[in-house]
């Protein structure tokens, strides 16, 4: 007897059917086929002891299991709930006229428990492009999946409740999610808010204008200086996600298992914070089994990268592509596979190995030419794709002690909403660009024309600062910003000037 049920397979972070055909004939032996890995390879076992310990059996019969298309290699266990489906029906213990309605999914334990999977939001998004009516997964994964509008989605605990269900013995409840309300109300609640940073009120300028043209940023400082809490609180003044922004990271973070039980769709932009222990692959991605990296774990959110300098110099190199094409490609030799990869960089460091170089009140005790050589940690190429470097002072006391909380992350959110208003107004015709940050050295011709003023003052500071050539384009870039933060149709010269104060490692003199 010739049974299919159907499972998917992801790749990238979109999904494939995959139709499971169970045949038994007689004859002995079980045969697995269909480019399986190991962990599907061994689910025969797994299957063989759930389905005796749900006082099913297992017949003395030939039985081929073909997992089609046959030429696709599947990984992982959640097909072992589709395979003992299968074989239950193939072999009449399960009679239900409604397999071919449903992807069933999830790894099956020896008691017949159903345990988590990875995955799960692209493959109920492939679940309804082609057709099917629902989706029956673990119950711990059934509010991802239920994001998906128009698709019956089930969530099921043990092997028993899947089989009662289908054959019509009993009811599931189906997991219903409201996307739109539940999207809203998670946007309310910031874990962080600008109001908290004492002082530093230029720094949150400078971040304010970063957020606005979306544009890389570095902050330099002394340790204890407000670097860190500074950043995290980068994501609550950036817009908010919107839907599509939304379900792309989610289906990301549910292909890397990172979404967590009973979680549906994320809300808020991410903030990821890699160790500068972190290899180059767990930072772009890929492995044996290609899985994202950090920096497409933090699409559509902030890359924070501390101690800029201490990570190695290969992780860092193979920053520069992703950060110029958005998108991070990982080739294998019967695949490649794309992750979106479309982030804001955030780095701190400090100035110098002891901390205390430009500090105020303390001394550096870097001998001579250290201080540049900490600096040269971090090559011309990625510098050249950071558009604001700022210099990170201490609070002093009175500031610390202020009682008065400062700005909130709410209204300068608002501003810069409008200036990112104004960018996607002006971007509408060009495809793949959405603020000043991402555009191009023709775009910036057309764009960003300044008066004879202007063109003065951006040429004295050449000269007078010692800015290096890669530091004209950036500047004009957040020249930009600034003036769409003011509502200026024009770039005018003090959008010039402050642009130039955010330049600081561009200065020749710098590091002495």
């Amino acid at each position: 007897m010739l049974v299919k049920t159907f499972g998917s397979a992801v790749y990238g972070v979109n999904a494939q059917t995959i139709t499971v055909e169970v045949n038994v004939s007689d004859g002995i032996k079980f045969h697995l086929v269909g480019l399986p890995d190991n962990a599907v390879k061994e689910s025969t076992l797994r299957i063989e002891a759930a389905v005796k310990n749900n006082e099913y059996r297992i017949p003395g019969k030939k039985i081929i299991v073909n997992m089609s298309p046959a030429d696709i290699r599947k990984e992982g266990s959640s097909y072992d709930l589709t395979i003992a489906i299968g074989l239950l029906a193939a072999t009449g213990q399960l009679n239900s006229n409604i397999l071919n309605d449903y992807i069933i999914m999830g790894e099956v334990g020896l008691d017949g428990d159903i345990q988590p999977m990875k995955g799960t939001l692209p493959i109920a998004i492939q679940a309804r492009a082609d057709k099917f009516k629902g989706i029956i997964v673990p119950e711990v994964n059934a509010m991802e999946a239920a994001i998906v509008a128009d698709l019956d989605v089930y969530g099921v605990n043990t092997l028993r409740e899947v089989c009662d269900f289908l054959e019509g013995k009993t009811e599931l409840k189906k997991v219903e999610f409201n996307t739109r309300d539940e999207f809203a109300y998670q946007q309310q609640s910031m874990p962080f808010d600008f109001s908290e940073v004492k002082g530093q009120e230029n720094i949150k300028r400078a971040l304010e204008i970063a957020a606005a043209g979306g544009h890389n940023v570095l902050l330099i400082g002394p340790p204890g200086a407000g670097k860190t809490m500074l950043a995290k609180r980068i994501p609550t003044i950036l817009p908010p996600l919107g839907l599509h922004e939304a379900l792309e990271t989610t289906k990301i973070h549910s292909v890397a298992g990172k979404l967590g039980k009973h979680k549906g769709l994320i809300s808020l932009r991410p903030f990821r914070s890699p160790h500068h222990t972190i290899s180059d692959v767990a930072l772009v991605g890929g492995g044996g089994n290609p899985q994202p990296g950090e920096i497409s774990l933090a699409h559509n959110g902030v890359l924070f990268l501390d101690e800029l300098p201490e990570f190695k110099r290969s992780v860092l190199e193979v920053l520069r592509q992703p950060l110029e094409d958005r998108v991070v490609t990982i080739s294998r030799a019967k695949a490649s596979i794309e992750y979106p990869a479309n982030f804001m960089m955030v780095a701190s460091m400090n100035p110098c190995p002891c901390g205390n170089y430009n500090h105020p009140e303390k001394d550096c005790v870097c001998g001579p030419g250290v201080v540049q050589k900490y600096l040269n940690k971090i090559s011309g190429p990625l510098l050249d794709r950071i558009d604001l470097h700022v210099e990170v002072t201490p609070v002093n006391f009175d500031e610390l002690s202020e009682k008065r909380n400062g700005e909130s992350s709410e209204k300068v959110r608002e501003r810069v909403l409008v200036a990112r208003q104004i960018q996607t107004e002006r971007f509408k015709d060009c495809e793949g660009v959405y603020s000043n940050a991402m555009m191009s050295s023709r775009q910036l011709t057309e764009i960003c024309n300044i008066d004879q003023v202007s063109t003065n003052l951006l040429k004295v500071a050449m000269e007078k600062l010692k800015l290096s050539a890669r530091a004209y384009d950036r500047i004009l870039k957040v020249a930009r910003t600034v003036a769409d933060l003011s509502a200026s149709e024009n770039i005018k010269p003090e959008h010039i000037a402050e642009a130039i104060t955010l330049r600081s490692l561009d200065r020749e003199n710098w590091a002495g």
